[in-house]
């Protein structure tokens, strides 16, 4: 049967800011990965879920956690994320459209992924995201690609960065690949929801611990930014570039 829309969640242990984040306890025990699955499993327009790992020692730990809430986990290259990424779809493809998340962003909204998949679909486009300019929080990242772009990615990059970070060969040949964006109605660019830094974890346990470990959403964390303004002063002296498109500096 042929799988509609793949999502594809890259996460590692690996990171030099926040070492082991995925798993840093947040709500009862549970980490990043578990809470941003969680999430991701509410999403409507998702056909199947594959979070893609590496072969490395250090990330036995993420398999475990999939294995445990039965999610696929595909493990691959470390520093070639692209070649991860065509594997993982052409292991459970055929695929029609893929969705690109990654594990840090614990606050992710799975309206805004359905949101981003009907725009996909809507536009005809190649080439989708909510970046490009950014005016959802950062951490609430998505971008949507078809199988065609991914496979002609995989054939023709060649620059080390291409390779890294999976989607840049395609943003930057908007001759080829037709290029498409979701905006909100707000610009809430600044607000910074994902998970880099100690002060993102301290953020996001503090949301957690207000709201709990529910189904809450976008609107649910605007609303407590706003009875509570000060937990966003918890992580804002950490700023978003114009093209910092997770995982831009480094893999989720």
């Amino acid at each position: 049967m042929k799988i509609e829309v793949l999502a594809i969640l890259q996460a590692r242990m690996g990171s030099s800011r926040l070492p082991g984040k995925m798993m840093r306890p947040i709500v009862d025990g549970k980490g990043a990965l578990e809470l941003m699955l969680g999430r991701v499993r509410r999403a409507t327009t998702l056909d199947r879920i594959v979070v893609a790992t590496t072969d490395r020692d250090g990330d036995d730990i993420l398999a475990e956690v999939c294995s445990r809430l039965e999610i696929d986990c595909f493990r691959g290259s470390e520093e070639d994320v692209l070649d991860r990424f065509y594997r993982v779809a052409v292991a459970y493809g055929p695929t029609g459209s893929i969705v690109r998340l990654t594990g840090d962003c614990p606050l992710h909204d799975p309206a805004v992924i359905d949101l981003a998949v009907g725009a996909f679909l809507e536009q005809g486009v190649d080439y989708l995201s909510n970046t490009a300019p950014p005016t959802y929080p950062h951490g609430l990242d998505t971008e949507v690609f078809t199988f065609s772009a991914l496979e002609e990615s995989q054939r023709e990059a060649r620059l080390s960065s291409e390779r890294e970070h999976v989607t840049p060969y395609i943003r930057s040949h908007p001759e080829r690949f037709q290029q498409g964006n979701l905006a909100n109605d707000k610009d809430l660019s600044a607000l910074r929801w994902t998970l880099d830094e100690p002060e993102d974890l301290e953020f996001i346990r503090a949301v957690y611990a207000s709201l709990g470990d529910r189904s809450f959403g976008m609107a649910e964390v605007l609303g407590l930014l706003e009875s509570r303004p000060q937990l966003s002063e918890i992580n804002r002296g950490f700023t978003r570039t114009v093209d910092d498109r997770k995982p831009l500096p480094e893999e989720g």
